[in-house]
């Protein structure tokens, strides 16, 4: 199956020399939830930007649905749904008015019917005749996310989609991006909340100063490079490790409270009894012990300062 989106070479260098993306290859899959991760800077809104045709490229091509995102534009366009990090909404329209006059915009004939059904499926319905300006900062990003999808596209790009959102509405949101893709929609989204990845995403993109330094199914990464740590509660604070229990690999945290050990859980075979065992030797007693695996948000960090 050809990919929606296809990028080859691509890259964005402006007139002061400062080159924002080098080199830039991905495909990105029909149907699936791709998350771009990336520090400020890095050049997550400049790709995306330049796949809707909102910033020129330096070099390099793009393929949506097929269709070369210059020469087609109105055809790439079309499939594309965009949601900004601002919130760029006329204050004193109402939710009908914006989400209708962003579906006539693309020349789509009208179809109440189908912009009901996306206000719904966004907890929207209820305050479809409110002025945007009296609605909180989470219910004016749901109402971008609505104007993005009146025009019915097949590829959705979420620019941060979560900021200035709650955790309750994050929740939902995170739900509304699952339905969309059941349906058959692409997502596109760039986060600096790394739990949004993790819980959503089936493959998850690093990008920093420009190049894509990683691609790779979500599950497949924290597998290859998640440690798993195993921690053990003491009976009592130490203020120094043992050198027998030091050379186990054994680090002691929380001001003396826990033991800590580090391991690869793919690699390395974890011999619980032979680490409890020089514990014991060493007469250090303990209440609880339990394992811990590496975030995704411990590995992003990692590649970037890699």
């Amino acid at each position: 199956m050809s990919p929606i989106i296809q990028i080859t070479g691509l890259s964005k260098t402006y007139a002061t020399g400062f080159s924002a993306l080098k080199n830039i290859n991905l495909a990105i899959d029909k149907g699936e939830i791709f998350a771009l991760l990336g520090p400020n800077g890095a050049g997550k809104t400049t790709l995306i930007s330049i796949i809707c045709g909102i910033v020129t490229k330096s070099t390099g091509q793009i393929l949506v649905g097929g269709h070369d995102n210059e020469r087609e534009f109105r055809a790439t366009r079309g499939m594309i749904g965009l949601v900004p990090q601002e919130l760029s909404l006329a204050i004193f329209d109402t939710v009908w008015t914006t989400v209708s006059f962003s579906r006539s915009l693309f020349g789509k004939p009208r179809n109440d019917a189908f912009l009901e059904k996306v206000l719904k499926q966004l907890s929207l319905w209820d305050k479809k005749d409110s002025k945007i300006a009296t609605l909180s900062g989470g219910m004016k990003r749901r109402v971008l996310i609505a104007k993005a999808l009146a025009h019915e596209p097949t590829v959705l790009f979420l620019d941060e989609p979560s900021a200035g959102v709650d955790v309750e509405l994050r929740k939902d949101m995170w739900n509304v991006v699952r339905a969309l893709r059941e349906s058959g929609v692409t997502i596109i989204l760039t986060t600096h909340y790394i739990e949004e990845a993790e819980e959503i995403a089936d493959r998850v993109g690093v990008i920093s100063k420009g190049e894509l330094v990683l691609v790779e199914q979500k599950k497949a990464l924290m597998e290859r490079m998640g440690q798993k740590r195993l921690l053990i509660a003491l009976d009592q604070s130490l203020e120094t490790l043992p050198k027998k229990v030091a050379a186990l690999g054994f680090t002691l945290e929380n001001n003396g409270a826990q033991l800590a050990y580090s391991y690869d859980s793919k690699h390395e075979r974890l011999d619980v009894a032979k680490l409890l065992s020089g514990l014991a030797a060493a007469k250090i007693n303990y209440s609880d012990l339990s394992t811990q695996q590496s975030s995704l948000e411990e590995i992003f960090l990692g590649l970037v300062k890699q």
